[in-house]
């Protein structure tokens, strides 16, 4: 049991969390952890544990996150809790996705889903569900990302979850986008950016933002496109986001190398650079990597060019990122005189690229 001084920190630190404020809520919530060890409660201590966990992956701290989970894990298996065990299994898997390992992430969330599945908890089911999409997404498979986040939209529909319907949209409107399909992407976003609006969920709306900003730059309308960035990035720095804060920096960039304004897409490269050097995201800096590849092939430095893309390309084969080494791979085909189409065609993906300054999704 919960005793009241722990409870009173804990749902502090829940009040806080859904006001975005999560430095504010991490140390409540190690305040109550620090009180549940001491009281040797251990009920209180692993659902502590969960929280510190979830609130480090929304920020970008994958390391701290996973230490959370593992340590929620193992006292949750010794008191018997296997629900709390498969709630921490999927949390690891997210934060190993994050650092890009996609592959122990579909591991740890399909051994979830079936816990989840065998308990008939329809709201492990649904966010679990949620949580593959992305995976399968990051992996490349985005045929199979927007099959099961619609499976997830239904599960949350039919748990009345607004939140989880405006995530699943987001889902959807990012793996539309990567699929060609821009203007099915800029209307689901449209819609998340409404249910967050009236839930008042900051981290929400940043990221339906970022989606509506990036939809509206595939279409060619880089003018709203900045604008939508602007107010996303406003609410992630507002809430200390770096994870979704360097996808923005790294989608403004873009946008002004479309425009040919390539020193502010150098500087903002930079930027999103060091952000995901500090995440640990080796994805973010393939990205970046095709970024300062593609300015130095527009200034004319083939041979910078082609070290970053065959970079950029190596490490996305490591991590087994295909999507990302479809762009290496037409970049590098493009800095050598030809133009290679067909690995997007074998992911089921439909681009259209003529020539450079490339609108990479």
């Amino acid at each position: 049991m919960i005793t009241s001084e722990i409870d009173k920190l804990f749902e502090k630190a829940e009040m806080l969390r859904q006001k975005s404020r999560y430095p504010q809520a991490l140390l409540s919530y190690r305040e109550a952890l620090k009180k549940s060890i001491t009281q040797k409660d251990q009920e209180s201590a692993v659902e502590c544990l969960l929280s510190i966990g979830d609130v480090n992956r929304m920020v970008g701290d994958f390391e701290q996150s996973e230490k959370a989970y593992a340590d929620a894990v193992t006292r949750a298996t010794k008191i018997g809790n296997e629900e709390a065990v498969a709630d921490a299994s999927a949390g690891m898997g997210l934060s190993r996705r994050g650092r890009g390992d996609w592959k122990f992430a579909l591991t740890m969330l399909n051994q979830a889903l079936t816990f989840y599945r065998k308990k008939r908890d329809k709201e492990g089911i649904a966010f679990t569900l949620w949580s593959l999409a992305g995976s399968l997404r990051i992996k490349g498979d985005v045929p199979g990302a927007l099959k099961t986040y619609k499976q997830a939209f239904k599960a949350f529909q039919a748990l009345r979850s607004h939140s989880g319907i405006g995530y699943c949209l987001c889902g959807l409107g990012g793996s539309s986008r990567i699929a060609g399909k821009f203007k099915e992407s800029l209307t689901y976003y449209l819609s998340a950016n409404e249910i967050f609006h009236e839930l008042c969920d900051t981290f929400g709306t940043a990221y339906s933002y970022c989606g509506i900003g990036n939809a509206h730059r595939m279409l060619g309308d880089y003018r709203k496109a900045l604008a939508s960035f602007a107010k996303a990035s406003t609410l992630y720095k507002k809430i200390g986001d770096r994870v979704s804060y360097s996808y923005t920096l790294w989608s403004m960039g873009t946008t002004h190398k479309m425009l040919h304004d390539h020193a502010s897409a150098e500087k903002l490269f930079k930027e999103a650079q060091g952000l995901f050097k500090k995440t640990k995201d080796p994805r973010g800096l393939i990205y970046c990597q095709l970024g300062f590849g593609e300015i130095a092939l527009l200034r004319g430095k083939n041979a910078a060019a082609l070290r970053y893309f065959k970079d950029s390309l190596s490490q996305a084969k490591k991590y087994g990122f295909r999507v990302e080494a479809c762009h290496a791979s037409m970049l590098l085909s493009y800095a050598y005189g030809k133009k290679n189409m067909v690995c997007y065609n074998s992911l089921g993906i439909k681009m259209e690229f003529n020539e450079a300054p490339f609108n990479i999704p």
